[in-house]
């Protein structure tokens, strides 16, 4: 039996939308990720980009497990000496749930041009509109 490598040119993508709202972070950044790099497939590949596309809608509306709302700290550094801003979960998902989202998802993809290529097929809205409706994606229950 031999073993079958896929090359990119014989993917087939699709398209799923997933609905945040009631779902918990980690748990749901976990499937959409293995969603993203293929891992569904039979055809799973390492090196390839064999993964679909995720539409991630009501991202405000996802929740987070005891008191990580409070504890949770994210912190970026401007580059400057003495800048490191930090900011906690609570505020960040009303300022920008989207970006909270894709944090997770990509920590848990490679980091190399692959992983950079999968986060491209990642599309996180705030509400419950997205404007991929001719793409006509299927529900991906996470439950």
């Amino acid at each position: 039996m031999k073993t079958i490598f896929i090359k990119k040119s014989e993917v087939e993508r699709k398209w799923y939308r997933v609905d945040a709202h009631g779902k918990v972070l980690g748990r749901m950044a976990v499937v959409i990720a293995s969603y993203l790099r293929g891992k569904h497939k039979p055809i799973f590949t390492p090196n390839v980009d064999a993964g679909d596309f995720i539409i991630v809608v009501n991202a405000e509306k996802l929740v987070l497990t005891a008191n990580k709302l409070q504890q949770k700290m994210y912190y970026h550094h401007t580059g400057y000496i003495g800048n490191l801003k930090t900011e906690s979960a609570k505020d960040r998902i009303k300022r920008s749930p989207e970006t909270m989202i894709r944090d997770a998802v990509w920590g848990m993809l490679p980091k190399n041009r692959l992983g950079r290529a999968l986060i491209k097929k990642l599309k996180v809205y705030r509400g419950a509109e997205h404007p991929h409706a001719a793409q006509q994606p299927e529900t991906l229950n996470l439950s």
